[in-house]
């Protein structure tokens, strides 16, 4: 890939300028996370979805007990929906059923991004392996790393997971890349940062932990423990 850059939130996100590229959605805490463990643990697919009617619409044509059906607004669980966090959502049971999931901002993201060439979702989970998988097949694309950010604000464990890829890619073909400053500074945070302490210290780390789900923080925090890499085909994730 010939340019490497870092969007701070969904917001950027510019459809007018997405064909040819390559754009790499990440939303640590929690729904790229939770989409990538849930595949890695058998999920049939995940179906990102704009808001709580548009999952409860998509429910609805399925055979009942064929899917999950979760999703948050503003950090609140929705009514009648599972949790939206990775742990809380193997707990339930994934393998074979898809995971119909509404968020604030990563299923959001997911969406705006549709219009480039190819969309993946990553997380810490499965870094190392979205990273295989550019190297692989971007060739000379731009890769686009989104961060889902928090309604229309920075988020710090989303810009750290984006140094991770940076971080990866660059690490794989030094002078290769021509790195953005955006990347660049999400790279230089990455390299100085230990993942847990930058998750955990994060406005959204500490809503978290106050919430008691620090289990669910330390499970994010974790690197490379999947080799799955989500890529979004006719509005569904499904392994790349």
């Amino acid at each position: 890939m010939a340019k490497i850059h870092v969007l701070a939130k969904k917001e950027e996100l510019d459809r007018h300028r997405l064909p040819g590229k390559v754009v790499v959605v990440v939303d640590l805490l929690f729904a790229t996370t939770s989409m990538v463990a849930v595949l890695a643990h058998g999920a049939s697919e995940v179906v990102p979805a704009a808001d709580g009617a548009g999952a409860r619409a998509e429910a609805e044509r399925r055979p009942a007990g064929s899917y999950l059906l979760s999703g948050e607004r503003d950090a609140v669980t929705l009514p009648g929906f599972h949790p939206p966090t990775p742990l809380a959502l193997l707990d339930r049971g994934v393998s074979g059923r898809a995971l119909i999931y509404a968020t604030t901002n990563g299923t959001v993201a997911l969406r705006q991004a549709s219009g480039a060439s190819r969309v993946y979702a990553a997380a810490l989970l499965n870094a190392a392996a979205v990273v295989d998988h550019l190297l692989r097949t971007a060739g000379d694309d731009t890769v686009l790393i989104a961060c889902a950010g928090s309604a229309d604000a920075f988020n710090l464990e989303d810009f750290y997971g984006a140094g991770r890829l940076v971080s990866l890619l660059a690490g794989r073909g030094e002078g290769a890349h021509e790195l953005s400053d955006a990347a660049l500074a999400a790279r230089l945070l990455h390299d100085r940062s230990d993942p847990l302490e930058c998750l955990s210290s994060s406005r959204v780390g500490r809503m978290m932990r106050e919430l008691g789900l620090e289990r669910e923080v330390a499970f994010a925090a974790q690197r490379d423990l999947y080799p799955v890499v989500p890529e979004l085909r006719e509005g569904r994730l499904l392994p790349a």
